[in-house]
């Protein structure tokens, strides 16, 4: 895990699982954030890249058609202005928990996401929006 200042940039949230998504954005904007979201990996480099500031975080799954997370993280990292971006998976499948972490990953949660414990995730990278 690498330390990071908590910032006021919103969340990025990559999931192919439509129901996902809404479930993930709607929790989040409920509880004081801003975000975006995209449906896999391609999807998600590009709105990085169009983005005039980047998100504090971004939600990952890493089991995703197109681009999966695993690629993802690989073109991440292989971007100067997108490496620093917090990111925390998302998945099914604890047992790429090892894995994961070792590949530049910050955090690991495991689905279904236990929305308290996601919440004090994305509290230690993103600051709320006043109001």
């Amino acid at each position: 895990m690498f330390a990071h200042t908590p910032s006021p940039h919103g969340i990025l949230v990559v999931d192919d699982d439509y129901a996902i998504r809404i479930m993930l954005t709607e929790v989040l904007e409920d509880a004081g954030y801003q975000v975006m979201s995209a449906e896999n990996g391609s999807q998600a480099l590009a709105l990085l890249r169009e983005s005039p500031t980047p998100p504090s975080v971004i939600l990952l799954d890493l089991m995703m058609p197109v681009m999966n997370g695993w690629v993802f993280c690989v073109e991440q990292q292989a971007d100067a202005q997108l490496a620093p971006i917090p990111v925390v998976v998302l998945s099914a499948r604890p047992s790429l928990q090892h894995e994961a972490l070792m590949a530049t990953v910050n955090e690991f949660l495991e689905k279904p996401v236990d929305i308290m414990r996601l919440l004090t995730v994305v509290d230690r990278y993103c600051v709320k929006q006043p109001g």
